[in-house]
């Protein structure tokens, strides 16, 4: 019948005297139907395709955000209140359970007034409101053009949404048709269907509207701006009262009741309507950064911008909430949100249920947009945003890369001398060389226990001198240095466009694992790095030396409750068990005897755990790495404004001219202390390990393998430390013009020198630790990853995983390190296509 009475509509249109340009309307037609076809190819509108609201929640299951471009809460046919079907088919389209989709005459009367020079008259149903809404917000929410042709006022217009609404009446329930309307419809505020629109006015579900806020929403529909309550409340009063009218007319409504309904206040809730932010900048002062990081891991996964504001998922994450307020007081009792000029990042992340699950991501700062109140548009947590460094913390890769090779071992005595002067890695002989200074009183020799305790820079710059810059960089790697060491020595993507003069800039135009690769500074910590990955460091460590993504996300399910498969980076051995017990017991001293002891006796800390501090240059960034009972953290402040100076001491922590300034032990491992001691409560103690008797005495071996002797191979001879670290004056830049250098005198205990060149430290001769070294093959290609690994002794297992990285390289390697011969390795390939999130039944 339907389908029948719609051609007599076209034909009897098409064939009237009065329509004007045939050929143009034929033409709309076409591209209407060819359009819709695309979209709507069984003549369903399918609920798959409306924007929904994705909802973020905390490891309690709170939520702590929304994800949305339509703020959208869908509700079943069941889910919604007879009062407010009664209430929108009362004004909307009364005879909806008798017509066919279209009401054949008022849009044969419509079409013909408006082809002979009237004004446009409506005459819709429900069934074609439905097709309206639906292609405006969810065809061509993206596309104004076409969203603007879909409110033209036009006959083709018109005519195109009759012919699907009966296409979509004859395969759809009336039911559904009403439940999907309901669902789509807009009212004021971005706030799309009664679900979202029952929570923001009436802070109630769509089952408990009463008749008078039923017939309110109602009223809205026709003309959300017109009829808002909150600002033109006497309008919207008097529509509500229509649309109970209506009730009564169409017998939904008995006149008593009716009466009392209209005696009823609009009564919505004050102040609204209460939408919830629909970014990450509307969540909880302590889950803005967590948030962010959420939206960006789960983009790394496959997710599209557009599939997580549109697409209703319930992404479940690891934030615990108890552990974020403690570290968000704690650091704000540090630093002020507002305090002009000092950031102060803090990371907790926790091995377990298999991976490294990232606990709380917190700053004095905020996530936002106002930066006058403590507020920033940049993840100061997870990027590499301390632009001046970590400081020593940074010569735990140095160390871990000298156990692993045997250059020395736990209970090895490093030379020590107060100054000294270093050549290189590539050098000759109008080289300058590279002058390091220790300030204060060290034992020379020091042993490698006490030197991570107390951080003398000239032990450690020989250390890493013997040891080489090759082995270092990969050592800080992968031990989690991901995405620091893949930024430039700015901070930021390395800079190759031709057209931009910092392309010819090393600083600016290599990843800062190739840009070091001849500077022997790296070891003080003087480059950009990440809060996050510094405390996934420590993770590596707690977890008996295997690395794993720092994991924000626990699960993910779709509209439909299904869960979603996430493609993440698998975890990997990347450092001996035994050589990472070793590293922990190396840094078991710190809050005992080295740089933060005093800090934390004022504490009252007294818990057994690692720890590592860091200062940089003029006290411009400090740094605290720990880990106590499984849990791992970094805490570091920076200077973040336009204008650096050195930190002072607080509390609270500021910039200014105060002699020493601040440092690692002082300021940086406090928050750690004051925010632990809350989290862990009555916890009991759990003691550091041992150090493995493999890793306890040792010097240089002799390149049992090729990983060994590339130790002096770079081919970034042109990038010097020596000839810009002489005498540094308060508030030099930390690098030159020329971007080949950086600042060296970083420690706990900075002093500078003038040192000339070489006068190196040289290792002690001793036995050997016969320590082999499985090839390290992470970036090549797999057919020579594979026949490199074969020929050391070690069997090969390949694994293919999605990445957009160029086919068949590696993109991870497990065990690595010090790993038997004869033990199988896993290779993780790419496929050179991004991994597509799929729901699973």
């Amino acid at each position: 019948m339907g389908a029948v009475v719609l051609s007599g509509v076209l034909l009897a249109t098409m064939a009237s005297p009065v329509v004007v340009g045939l050929g143009v309307l034929a033409n709309q037609l076409v591209d209407s139907a060819h359009r819709a076809g695309n979209t709507v190819a069984d003549a369903r509108l399918t609920a798959d395709q409306v924007p929904l609201t994705t909802t973020v929640l905390d490891r309690t299951g709170k939520p702590l955000a929304y994800l949305y471009d339509q703020y959208r809460l869908p509700a079943t046919f069941d889910q919604i209140a007879d009062s407010m079907k009664a209430a929108i088919i009362s004004i909307e389209d009364r005879r909806f359970y008798q017509d066919n989709g279209i009401d054949p005459v008022a849009t044969l009367r419509a079409a013909l007034h408006n082809t002979s020079g009237g004004s446009l008259q409506g005459a819709s149903t429900i069934t074609q409101q439905y097709v309206k809404n639906y292609l405006i917000n969810v065809v061509d929410r993206g596309d104004p053009v076409d969203q603007a042709a879909d409110r033209a006022d036009t006959v083709a217009r018109k005519l195109r949404e009759a012919e699907m609404a009966v296409r979509l009446d004859r395969n759809t329930s009336k039911n559904e048709i009403l439940t999907g309307y309901l669902n789509l419809i807009e009212f004021a505020g971005n706030i799309y269907g009664v679900g979202a629109a029952a929570a923001a006015y009436f802070h109630a579900t769509p089952a408990q509207l009463t008749v008078p806020q039923a017939a309110l929403l109602a009223g809205m529909v026709n003309n959300p701006n017109l009829y808002n309550p909150y600002t033109r409340p006497a309008q919207t009063l008097a529509r509500r009262n229509l649309v109970i009218d209506a009730m009564v007319s169409t017998g939904s409504l008995q006149p008593a009741a009716a009466a009392v309904a209209k005696a009823a206040p609009l009564d919505v809730v004050p102040n609204g309507p209460d939408v919830p932010g629909g970014t990450c900048y509307s969540a909880a002062p302590n889950a803005g950064f967590f948030c962010d990081y959420v939206v960006s891991y789960l983009r790394g996964a496959g997710f599209t911008g557009d599939q997580l504001n549109t697409g209703g998922y319930t992404i479940a994450t690891t934030m615990d909430p108890v552990a974020a307020d403690a570290i968000k007081k704690a650091v704000e009792h540090n630093v002020p949100t507002a305090q002009n000029g000092v950031a102060n990042t803090f990371a907790l992340v926790k091995p377990q249920d298999g991976g490294h699950e990232v606990l709380a991501m917190v700053a004095n700062r905020n996530l936002g947009t106002d930066g006058s109140a403590g507020e920033t548009l940049t993840n100061i947590v997870a990027k590499p945003s301390n632009v001046f460094g970590a400081g020593s913390s940074f010569k735990i890769f140095t160390t871990a890369a000298a156990l692993e090779q045997g250059t020395v071992g736990f209970d090895s005595e490093l030379p020590n001398p107060n100054s000294d002067c270093f050549n290189p890695p590539v050098a000759n002989r109008n080289t300058p060389c590279y002058p390091v200074a220790n300030d204060g009183s060290y034992g020379d020799p020091i042993s490698l226990q006490s030197a991570l305790a107390t951080s003398p820079n000239v032990a450690f710059v020989a250390l890493e001198a013997k040891v080489g810059m090759p082995a270092v960089l990969r050592m800080a790697e992968r031990l989690g240095l991901r995405q620091t060491l893949r930024s430039n020595d700015a901070g930021g993507t390395p800079i190759t466009d031709p057209g931009n003069p910092l392309s010819k800039n090393p600083q600016y135009n290599q990843p800062q694992s190739k840009y070091f690769q001849n500077l022997l500074s790296f070891t003080l910590g003087v480059s950009p790095v990440s809060t996050l990955e510094m405390a996934n460091v420590s993770a590596t460590l707690v977890d008996k030396g295997r690395w794993c993504p720092p994991s924000p996300v626990r699960s993910v399910s779709d509209r439909y409750g299904r869960p979603v498969t996430i493609t993440q980076q698998p975890c990997e051995q990347a450092i001996a068990p035994g050589l990472a017990d070793t590293l922990m017991a190396g840094l078991s001293k710190d809050t005992t005897a080295g740089t933060s002891a005093a800090a934390a006796s004022a504490a009252r800390w007294t818990r057994p755990d690692i720890g590592k501090t860091g200062t940089t240059n003029d006290s411009e960034s400090v740094a605290f790495v720990g880990g106590v009972n499984g849990y791992a953290a970094s805490s570091m402040l920076f200077a973040d404004g336009p204008h650096p100076r050195t930190l002072c001491p607080g509390p609270p922590v500021h910039l200014g001219d105060c002699g020493h300034g601040a440092f690692g032990g002082t300021v940086a491992a406090p928050p750690y202390f004051k925010a632990m001691s809350q989290i862990l409560a009555s916890q009991p103690n759990q003691p550091i390990p041992a150090p493995d008797p493999d890793y306890v005495t040792g010097v240089a071996q002799q390149g049992s393998d090729g990983n060994n002797a590339d130790n002096n191979n770079s081919d970034q001879s042109n990038n010097q430390d020596c000839k810009h670290h002489k005498k540094k004056k308060k508030k030099k830049k930390k690098h030159d013009n020329s971007g080949n250098s950086d600042n060296s005198n970083n420690s706990d205990n900075n002093s500078d020198n003038n040192g000339s060149c070489g006068r190196s430290v040289t290792l002690p001769a001793g036995p050997v630790l016969q320590h082999v070294i499985a090839p390290y093959t992470v970036g090549a290609q797999d057919g020579q990853a594979s026949q490199d690994l074969s020929r050391a002794g070690y069997p090969v297992r390949m694994v293919a995983l999605a990445s957009a990285a160029p086919k068949g390289q590696v993109i991870g390697q497990s065990p690595q390190g010090n790993v038997p011969q004869n033990t199988p390795v896993t290779l993780y390939t790419s496929t050179g296509a991004a991994p597509v999130p799929t729901s699973t039944p």
